[in-house]
């Protein structure tokens, strides 16, 4: 029986100034009829030159493209075989379900405890011993447990860049998503961090779907379960990661891995 993908993505387009007529600017297709399927329990690599449609990408699953004017979107994405741009699906609760880290860090003012559980809190829950139980696990899943566990009540802001990176990762697991994505969240850490949050990420997989845009090829081959590779906007190839980034089978995936452009 072949498992149902978690997120599909059926011949999906979208094009930023796609009102170019009344504004001047010229269109921008940022997406060219792309279907992917994401299989759930796995992180799944979106790599590509800049300008390649990742963070579009990223950004049309949990629907933060919403928030732009003057663009246009063809195609449909589902989760769990559900569109999520039908009429009556709820943008809240798809964003619960489906959370976003940046590249950058960005606590929210405050404490370590009401960063990670802002989120529940917002949400209603003031029973104390669920924010406590989803502090620590959130905080152990993202593996910064042991190093903030005694600063709980510290700012947010004191910490380094990597432990604010794994708190905004902590962040998003406090409200137990189904799908994390990932937006270069290493590029600006040290080795160190680097490698402690890719530990994490794989034991995340056997509890979220991740999809991650990596900063680098080296870090896509490490972490990936499958790969896709995309070019100005783009599908070229989607597969098992060590398939996609030890034996690739377009030649333009080849190329970049091999570092001849991009």
């Amino acid at each position: 029986m072949v498992e149902q993908p978690k997120i599909h993505l059926e011949h999906v387009g979208f094009t930023y100034n796609a009102t170019s007529a009344t504004t001047g600017a010229e269109p921008v297709e940022a997406l060219k009829d792309v279907t992917l399927s994401i299989p759930p329990h796995a992180i799944t690599v979106i790599f590509g030159p800049s300008g390649g449609g990742k963070t579009t990408l990223l950004r049309l699953i949990n629907r933060l493209n919403d928030m732009l004017s003057g663009t246009r979107r063809t195609g449909q994405v589902l989760l769990d075989g559900q569109d999520i741009y039908a009429h009556d699906v709820s943008v809240v609760e798809l964003r619960r379900r489906v959370g976003m880290v940046f590249s950058l860090p960005l606590p929210i003012p405050g404490t370590v405890r009401h960063n990670v559980t802002y989120g529940l809190q917002l949400a209603g829950m003031r029973d104390q011993t669920v924010l406590d139980n989803a502090l620590v696990r959130s905080l152990q899943q993202a593996a910064l447990w042991d190093e903030v566990k005694d600063r709980l009540d510290d700012p947010a802001t004191a910490l380094s860049g990597g432990q604010q990176q794994r708190l905004c990762i902590a962040r998003s697991l406090a409200l137990e998503p189904d799908v994390l994505l990932l937006d270069e969240p290493t590029s600006g850490l040290d080795p160190i961090s680097t490698a402690k949050v890719e530990h994490s990420l794989m034991e995340l997989k056997k509890h979220y779907t991740i999809v991650i845009v990596p900063h680098s090829v080296q870090q896509g081959a490490r972490v990936a379960d499958y790969a896709a590779f995309f070019l100005m906007g783009e599908l070229m190839e989607a597969g098992p990661g060590r398939q996609v980034f030890i034996n690739p089978k377009n030649k333009r995936t080849e190329d970049y891995i091999t570092g001849r452009f991009g």
